[in-house]
Parts: structure tokens; sequence; C-alpha cells
């Protein structure tokens, strides 16, 4: 057997999720090193626990030094404004703006505009013949709905999918960006400029409207800080939303008798989902810095360490999950909460949307019992933050 330093572990290399022994690579970090340190001073956190234990301390796990494995902030980059790098209390009173506009309640009278996507999009899927379920389906339903609670126009929101991907791409930093890549990103930029400008003019009641005039002690965002949060929340409205979704079609297509029990029992849609989040964890992993010498898994960690921490191996800890987190069960009742969405005051923002979203388009599936099945292989993206399909062939019978 190979040992550890053989495998050549590094989560900052884009595509590092892509290898084909990703999660017997991540069994092992459980196992036998739940702090390894893959690069000076950088160090995976592998432990469900762990990841917990570091998630809800920001006095001892800083966001403001990085949050990102190949974070631009470390590369001397600028991410003014970036909620994900906000610290209490500032973190807590920009989170506090915007909660009260993604809670579970708030985003129920936006169910029937998710539902009304997501069955015209359905609905226009060719029969008997492949098409790609990325563009037909699990891209637009999450970029329509986050363009909808940002205040959009209709004619403008074909672009979000590319500039979303476009920002992706560079979490990894300016040398994983290709010059499309770079043009997508200026587009976006000038846009949402142009957007926020018009929202403080003639404010709608949409969330951009909403962070243009919100003040903090007598503060409101800069320009840049304004963009940046904007991008934020555009991201992490469409990224994760859209991997959960493709995912959850191949993982279903490979596994027909499951497919079959969730439509035979509809009640079990939400915990599905959650088992979905669980198993293919659309975000990878995010990262904390340590702010004085303390200890993480039993093991000394020294200020200034970098801490990554991989949602993906949390979310397949036996020690959380039991003896079968290794496999793949729609009827799942967990006894703990994936780590999907992150964990304490970072928790995604966006989940309760999230959720609607996938739980909207099982209904949908289960309401039509539809069959389907993958045409071909995915084509992935490399990536080190996020974990989904840009293209796959499905065939709906």
């Amino acid at each position: 057997m190979e040992t550890l330093a053989q495998l050549r572990i590094d989560p900052g290399t884009p595509g590092f999720s892509l290898r084909p022994d990703y999660h017997e690579v991540l069994a092992r970090l459980r196992a036998e090193a739940p702090l390894y340190e893959f690069a000076p001073g950088v160090k995976a956190v592998s432990r469900y626990d762990d990841i917990r234990e570091i998630s809800r301390d920001p006095g001892r796990f800083c966001s403001s030094r990085g949050a990102l494995v190949n974070d631009p902030f470390r590369q001397g980059g600028s991410v003014e404004g970036s909620i994900l790098h906000m610290d209490p209390p500032r973190h807590n009173h920009w989170r506090k703006v915007l909660n009260r506009e993604f809670t579970a309640r708030a985003l129920s009278p936006l169910e029937e505009r998710v539902r009304d996507i997501t069955t015209g999009l359905l609905d226009a899927i060719p029969r008997g013949e492949a098409v790609d379920l990325v563009d037909v389906l699990t891209a637009p339903i999450p970029v329509l709905v986050i363009c909808e609670l940002l205040g959009v126009p209709d004619a403008d929101r074909s672009h979000f999918r590319r500039w979303s991907d476009a920002t992706i791409v560079a979490s990894d930093g300016r040398a994983a960006m290709s010059e499309a890549d770079g043009e997508a990103l200026m587009e976006m930029v000038a846009y949402l400029v142009d957007l926020a400008e018009k929202k403080l003019a003639g404010p709608s009641g949409d969330i951009i409207s909403l962070l243009v005039t919100s003040e903090i002690d007598g503060a409101r965002l800069s320009p840049a800080e304004l963009l940046t949060f904007i991008m934020s929340l555009v991201v992490a409205g469409n990224e994760t939303t859209r991997h959960l979704m493709s995912g959850a079609f191949i993982e279903l297509a490979a596994r027909p008798d499951q497919r079959a029990a969730l439509y035979a029992n509809p009640e079990r849609i939400a915990g599905a989902v959650e088992e979905c989040l669980r198993w293919i964890t659309p975000i990878q992993q995010f990262a904390r810095t340590v702010t004085a010498d303390t200890d993480v898994a039993g093991q000394p960690v020294a200020e200034g360490d970098y801490l990554v921490m991989l949602y993906a191996s949390g979310n397949r800890d036996e020690a959380a999950f039991g003896p079968t987190a290794a496999e793949f069960d729609v009827m799942r009742e967990a006894p703990v909460p994936n780590l999907a969405f992150g964990f304490g005051g970072h928790f995604c923002l966006g989940a309760a949307l999230a959720r609607m979203e996938a739980r909207v388009m099982f209904e949908g599936l289960g309401r039509r019992e539809a069959l389907y099945d993958q045409a071909g292989e995915a084509v992935y993206l490399p990536s080190s933050l996020v974990r989904g399909p840009d293209r796959v062939s499905f065939v709906f019978a």
C-alpha cells in the first residue's frame, strides 16, 4: 500500500476531487492523518467533528485571512466586501441584513414560481433523444431563481451561468483563468456595477436594492464591497444547487431501485435531498486561519496555520454517519446534519433556497414517475472549490 506521501495529496490542485481514488484518499486521511499538512503551514482537516469545531469558533479560526484553499487574498488579491471573508461582529451585522430574506418562511411565496420554472423546463425536455442535462434543466433553474431574487431583468439572465462559472475558475487564481474567463468576469463586474447604481436610484424590493440601501453603524457598503457581495450571492445561488441537482440525477440513474422507492414514498423527498447533499457535497472545502496556538484533532496547530476543511470527507465520516457512511441511500435518516452548506456562523445563507429548489425538482420528477438514463460520461471542469458536471448527456423516456 502506498504511503500518504506517495499519494500526492493536495486539495489545492484544481480537479483534486476528480481523481478516481478521491474518496479512498479521504478515508485514509480520516483514519491515518485527520490533520494532514500538504503544504508548509497548510493542513487538511478530514473528520466531521473537527470540521464542526473549527467552523463554530471564529475566535480561534478566522475567515478574514482566507476562506478558499487558493484564496486570492493569500496571493495578494482583494476580497473587499466578501461575506465569506468577514469575521464577527461585521459578519454578523451584514448577515443579519440578509438572513430574513433567505429563511424558509420568507422564501415560501417563491415556491410556486420555482415550481412553474421547473415544470416548464421538464415539459420542454425532448423524449428519447440525448440532451445535456445541465443545459436543459439543472443550470437554468438556479440561475433563473437567484436572478429573480436579486432583481435582474429577464432579458439579462442568460449571461449569468457563464459569469458564475468564470468566478469559480477565478477562485483558483489568475493562473487557472483563460482569456474568456477574464472577459466574462469583466462583463459581470460592469453589469453588476450598473445594476447596483440603478437599484440605488430606484429601489424595487429585491436583494440588490436591500444591499445598496442598508447601513451598519451609519455606513453603507462601498462600491467595491457591494460588488463582491453581490458576486458571492450569484455564485452561491447558482453553483451549489446546479451541482446538487446534476449529481442527484447521476446517482439515481445508476440506482433505478432507489429512484423507484423515492417515487413510491414522496414523503421521503426532503430526506433524499439531504442524502444527495451529503453524498455529492457540491462545495468541496473552505478554509480558516488559526489565530493563536491551539490544537485540532488532538494535534498542535500554530498561529497562522491555514486549515482546509474537507467537507466531502466529513460527509462520509463513519464516526458521524455510521457504518454505512460510504453508501448512498435516499431513505437514510442521518443522525447528524451534513456539512454540504458548511456549519456555524458561515452556514450557507441560501441553504433553504437550494433545498427548496431540489425538493421541487424531485416532486416534479415524482409526479411524472420520470425515467431517465445517463447517455455518456460527465465532463467536469477542474476546480478546488466545487465538484459537479459542466456537461452530462441524459435520455428521458
